[in-house]
């Protein structure tokens, strides 16, 4: 059964104001602004952002109403009494700052769009480039039956998550491109602009044609005509058109004209409702499709390869980023022995036109043991990335042996790594900050507990897609997750899990290596709080009667909500014990006279215009413990050894990490993803950046520049901004988010 998120149960203003007394949320340095530039809706009514404390009861209230049980012809009110109870519980934890949904969650749960659309509240996708059916999904193009294959469909469903502001891993292996028929048709591309459209001008700039002039000339029975209308599906099949024209199979009739009609279009800085941000207007829909056109029409008489379909993919992207403020997460995985797309991105006019859209990987299993072309790309460009399926299918934590096919539909994995998936198939994440929730008084074991029911009821949203629906309602898939890791090893055990390494011998190949060893301490406690979740997953299945997951764990990257209680980036180690982090606003943010008054350092971008650059100094935790190591300076095995810890006693899906090096590390590479080849799902690596460029995002500092920028702010930015009652608040775009290449997820 799936259900809307209609409202049945409600967190009363009198708790909420009871939980605000007692409860003080733990606000990173960082996390009041990133939080209200970030995840804070725009209230029209009262012309304000929201607060956070309304922020939380809209996300609590909108997954607790998910609860299948709520929508049954006869609700037992002990469920409705079960559910109150765990709503401001809840509550409690997120409020707290101890634990937070997904940022996704965050920026839909609860809202109007939710009730629209369920696909929001997932952070990240995954599909095959293959030919396949759309099924009885919301997007199906007028001239397919549902069953009918068609190229065009793995790039609908890419196109339609990216606009719904999800990030998409789509796979270009081998045995996936193989399948798509040879391009049989050039297509006369037409697009047609009304002079009336606001976008005119800049739209036949681009390449369209003024409508009333090329109707005085020709008729719309001339080719295939379609009008798109404003909306997401609009743009969708727009494209859709376009690619299944190339293709026999999708145009028996050999059509070779298209006119798309975009004076419809919203123009460009038009609100865009429900999701929020601004419109672009058609001129990057415009450009991608005279772009793919281009491609298709080159490779008529040919199939398309590995190459091509991820420019495709990537031009989608390009075009999702000039939308508006969503950003492209995309990951392309293809094969490891693809010469072609492993060096695709040292096409360096291609790389800035579009191919910057993805961060890309390859697929291994463990029989590869040759790891020399990759870490040398790797060190040239920090990629590809490494995923292992085999690991996936037959893996759930290391520790707990090989279980044959345990996840045996696996084909890829999210932008950012940390879930393996099926084809059409979503994360679905939750995580804890382990540090903040001991300090406020939270039972660990209870807090993943609530986690693992929250995610387990995004399973029962409203999924656009019959591919999604399908394998969510087979896998019920969770990630449960944790950030602050490295803070929270060091304050509980006093040292960090790896205490050093001892001489052992490759298990296959007989040679030496360095294994590394663990802190008992630290492994049982991971294997306690692991097997917590998995019971709660069990009983709550059984009480909805439905599957248990799966797979239950997963470390995220984290990115900003990590920076909302202040703690180092899921198992990432810091990037400094002191920094400058920059963040960049519009020039007509009302967060700025704010931060000005309050001291902090701004000034305008160098690199766009109408941005300010605020500087924030940062303390991490712990940053002058001799126990505390930073991405400056932790070595590139101890990072190695910390995943594959992670992955043998805690994720049984997948650790997203990215691990940082040193130049002098970079023939370390190779032999150390041949020696964790059994140990690791996915990983990727990237050579550690300091400040190397102006207004860099992150700029390591020392302890007294850290002391003296402090001293600098006089006034807490949050009670200055609450006291400003006449400010022209805005509803505003947000800009410059992380990217997934840094380690830090971008998708909110």
């Amino acid at each position: 059964m799936q259900v809307t998120s209609s409202k049945l149960i409600t967190l009363s203003s009198e708790f909420i104001e009871q939980v605000k007394d007692e409860i003080t949320p733990h606000w990173g340095e960082l996390g009041w602004v990133t939080y209200k530039r970030t995840y804070a809706r725009w209230i029209d009514e009262e012309n304000r952002h929201e607060n956070w404390d309304e922020t939380v009861k809209r996300v609590i209230e909108g997954n607790i109403n998910l609860d299948p049980r709520l929508h049954e012809d006869h609700i037992d009110p002990e469920v409705v009494t079960e559910l109150e109870d765990e709503a401001q519980k809840l509550f409690k934890l997120v409020y707290s700052l101890s634990a937070t949904p997904s940022g996704r969650n965050l920026w839909i749960s609860g809202s109007k769009y939710q009730d629209r659309n369920g696909d929001a509240l997932n952070n990240c996708w995954f599909i095959a480039v293959r030919p396949q059916p759309y099924g009885d999904s919301h997007i199906m193009p007028d001239y397919l039956d549902q069953d009918q294959v068609a190229v065009s469909m793995p790039f609908s469903f890419m196109f339609d998550q990216l606009m719904k502001g999800g990030g998409v891993g789509f796979s270009v292996v081998q045995d996936n491109v193989k399948q798509i028929p040879m391009v049989d048709d050039n297509v006369n591309l037409t697009i047609l602009i009304d002079e009336k459209s606001d976008s005119y001008t800049d739209s036949i700039a681009l390449g369209a044609t003024d409508k009333q002039q090329w109707l005085a000339e020709h008729s719309l029975d001339e080719g295939r005509y379609y009008k798109l209308p404003d909306t997401r599906e609009g743009w969708i099949l727009a494209n859709a058109n376009l690619v299944d024209m190339h293709f026999n199979s999708t145009n028996p009739d050999h059509e070779s004209n298209l006119i798309l009609d975009m004076s419809d279009i919203r123009p460009k800085g038009a609100k865009i409702k429900g999701f929020g941000g601004t419109a672009s207007g058609p001129m990057p829909l415009i450009e991608m499709l005279f772009d793919t056109n281009k491609l298709l029409d080159a490779r008529v008489g040919q199939k398309l390869t590995s190459v091509d379909c991820t420019d495709l993919g990537n031009l989608i992207g390009k075009t999702v980023v000039a939308g508006n403020v969503r950003r492209s997460a995309e990951l392309a995985l293809g094969s490891s022995d693809d010469d072609a797309f492993i060096t695709m991105k040292q096409d360096q006019d291609k790389l800035y036109h579009h191919r910057w859209a993805s961060n890309n990987s390859v697929a291994v299993d463990t029989k590869k043991s040759d790891y020399t072309a990759v870490a040398d790309s790797i060190m040239h460009n920090g990629e590809p990335g490494i995923v292992n399926l085999e690991l996936s299918k037959h893996f759930g934590r290391l520790v707990d042996g090989r279980q044959e096919n345990i996840d045996g539909a696996v084909e890829g994995t999210n932008p950012c790594g940390e879930i393996s998936l099926d084809n059409g198939e979503p994360c679905n994440l939750f995580e804890v900050f382990p540090s903040v929730a001991t300090e406020q008084g939270f039972d660990l074991e209870d807090a993943f507990g609530l986690g693992t029911r929250y995610t387990k009821r995004v399973t029962f949203s409203n999924y656009d897609w019959e591919v999604s629906r399908n394998v969510i309602k087979k896998n019920h898939r969770i990630g449960i997750s944790m950030s602050g890791i490295q803070d929270w090893i060091l304050k509980e055990f006093g040292n960090r899990v790896v205490l050093g390494f001892k001489d052992g011998i490759d298990p296959e190949t007989h040679e030496a290596i360095k294994e590394p060893v663990y802190d008992e301490r630290v492994v049982a406690k991971f294997d306690n709080i692991y097997h917590a979740i998995v019971d709660a997953d069990n009983a709550y299945s059984a009480t909805l009667g439905c599957a248990p997951s799966v797979k239950h764990t997963t470390v995220k990257p984290s990115g900003t909500v990590a920076k909302l209680a202040g703690v180092s980036e899921g198992m990432h180690f810091h990037y400094a014990g002191y920094l400058i982090q920059r963040i960049r606003f519009q020039d007509t943010d009302p967060l700025l006279p704010a931060l000005q008054l309050c001291g902090y350092k701004m000034e305008p971008d160098v690199y766009t215009k109408n941005t300010v650059c605020v500087e924030f100094p940062v303390r991490a935790a712990h940053a002058d413990s001799d126990q505390f190591a930073s991405a400056g300076n932790v070595s590139i095995a101890e990072q190695f050894a910390t995943q594959a810890f992670l992955q043998k006693y805690w994720s049984d899906n997948a650790v997203s990490c990215t691990i940082t090096f040193q130049p002098e590390e970079g023939d370390q590479i190779a032999d150390l993803m041949k020696q964790y080849r059994f140990s690791i799902k996915s990983t990727s690596l990237l050579p550690y950046s300091g400040s190397d460029f102006k207004q860099a995002p992150k700029e390591p500092i020392t302890k007294d520049v850290y002391e003296a920028r402090r001293g600098q702010i006089t006034n807490d930015v949050h009670a200055v901004y609450d006291s400003m009652a006449t400010m022209d608040q805005k509803d505003l775009d947000l800009i410059d988010q992380s990217d997934c290449i840094g380690g830090a997820c971008p998708v909110r």
